[in-house]
Order: structure tokens, then C-alpha cells, then sequence
């Protein structure tokens, strides 16, 4: 099997599960596992940020009337709803602005460990049983929301496994915010991130390599992989906001315990 057709397998993973709540990070260490897609650590890196610029997108193009509607109200330059709902999604940026700027060393180790992938979807199946049987969920999104929830998200991008949207999400709803709010205030609340983490890396290239023939990794491969993911991540986004608003997360959380006890059995015993 050729890179691209790999790399084009990888960007579907990542566009379904980037939105559901099963963990696109430990889904894409497993998958470049069994496919014996591997680079170096910052290539490593690379791809999956290729990989979730895809699916940043993606959201763009589903929530593009929020977007707007956002953008405008910040430029009325006057505290509205909307100028409001951009200070919580700065705020919930805060604890994983840090993650990325300070433990960079410590991601591109991690995400290549299959046994914390394992140990961490479990984790996930915790949050998404218990979200599932929250009852009183009719709050919107405060200061105090905003801040847990962007801790839950810096926790999800240190650990692959715990599932980003999952654990977001799940942590929105056990504070009691309306299941709809959640999901939106969870997709939203990433683009700033995905974008910034994704500018940076494009500086760091530019510095250790002097140009993409040095990359291990095709140009063709991170295309191909980014089309995948686009386009899987547009199905996935509308079916994971309905999944959320008729609660269903319980047949995820069933997923996620047996993949990561799968994978957890396959760390110790053929790694």
C-alpha cells in the first residue's frame, strides 16, 4: 500500500473522529501504527496538524453563519452576545495555548504511545457515560464554564486518547450547560487553536528545514490526507451535533472502552 493511500486512510480516521467523541489523536497513533505510517516526531507532529487543519475547516464551513454572526458583533466594539461568547472562547484557550508553547517536547513523545492511548480512551468512555446521564442541562456558557472547559480541552491535547470533543463537551454537560450550546461552544471553541498551533508549526519548518524536499513525508501525502479529512470531517460534524442533542453518547463510550482495552492488551503483549 502506497504513502498516499495511507495517508488518505489516516485523513478519513481523523475527519470522523475529530468530531466524534472516540479521540483523533489516539485514533490517528493507531491507525499510523497498523499502517506503518511513521516519521520522525516533528513530522509526526506535522501530519496530524495538516490532519486538524482539515477538519478546522470543516467546521468553518458548518458553522460559517455563527462565525459571521460572531464577527460582526465584535465589530459593533460593543459588549454584546456576541462580543460576550468571543471572551469565553479566549478564556477556554488559555490552559492549552500554554500546553502547546511549553510542552511541546512532551506531546511529540506521547503521541506515539499506544498504552497511554489506551489507558486515555478509557478515560473517555468514563466522561461520555456519565455526560450521557446528566439530567438538568439548561444552562449557556459563563466565565466559570468557559475556564473548565478549556482546562478539560488542554487535558485532551496532552493526552492522546482523551478525546478532545468527548471530553469537552462531556465536561460542558455535567456543568450543566444545554446539550446543543455544548457541542457548538466545543467546535467553535478549537479553530482559534488549530489555526494559531498550525501557523507555528509552519515557522518551525521554515527554520529546521530548508525546503519540502528535506520532508521525509510526500507533499502529495499531507494533500491527500488533508482532502480526506475535509470531507470526512463535514459528514461527521452534522451527524456528532445531532448525536449530541438526542443523547446517544452512551454506544461511543461503549466504543472507547473497547478500543482502548484493545489497545491496552496489544501495548503489553505484541508491542
Amino acid at each position: 500500500m502506497s504513502e498516499s493511500i495511507k495517508a488518505i486512510i489516516v485523513g478519513i480516521v481523523q475527519g470522523l473522529t475529530e468530531f466524534l467523541p472516540v479521540s483523533s489523536s489516539g485514533h490517528i497513533v493507531i491507525a499510523q501504527q497498523l499502517l506503518g505510517l511513521q516519521f520522525d516526531p516533528e513530522e509526526n507532529l506535522l501530519f496530524a496538524i495538516v490532519l486538524h487543519l482539515a477538519t478546522a475547516l470543516s467546521t468553518i464551513v458548518i458553522f460559517r453563519k455563527d462565525i459571521l454572526k460572531i464577527i460582526k458583533g465584535i465589530f459593533q466594539f460593543k459588549w454584546n452576545e456576541e462580543t460576550k461568547y468571543s471572551w469565553y472562547i479566549v478564556l477556554s484557550m488559555i490552559p492549552a495555548t500554554f500546553v502547546g508553547f511549553f510542552l511541546k517536547d512532551t506531546l511529540e513523545e506521547l503521541f506515539s504511545n499506544l498504552l497511554i492511548v489506551g489507558m486515555m480512551l478509557l478515560v473517555t468512555s468514563c466522561l461520555l457515560y456519565f455526560a450521557n446521564r446528566a439530567k438538568n442541562t439548561s444552562k449557556s456558557i459563563g466565565t466559570k464554564e468557559a475556564i473548565i472547559i478549556g482546562l478539560a480541552q488542554s487535558c485532551a491535547a496532552l493526552l492522546p486518547g482523551l478525546s478532545r470533543s468527548g471530553s469537552t463537551i462531556s465536561t460542558s454537560i455535567l456543568l450543566g450547560v444545554d446539550k446543543s450550546a455544548a457541542a457548538r461552544f466545543s467546535f467553535l471553541m478549537v479553530l482559534p487553536l488549530i489555526l494559531g498551533a498550525s501557523a507555528k508549526m509552519v515557522l518551525d519548518l521554515n527554520v529546521e528545514y530548508q525546503s519540502l524536499a528535506s520532508l521525509t513525508i510526500k507533499p502529495l501525502s499531507l494533500l491527500l490526507g488533508f482532502i480526506a479529512a475535509f470531507v470526512s470531517g463535514l459528514i461527521a460534524c452534522t451527524w456528532m451535533i445531532d448525536i449530541v442533542k438526542k443523547a446517544k453518547l452512551t454506544y461511543f463510550a461503549i466504543y472507547c472502552f473497547t478500543v482502548g482495552i484493545t489497545v491496552i492488551t496489544y501495548a503489553f503483549f505484541y508491542s
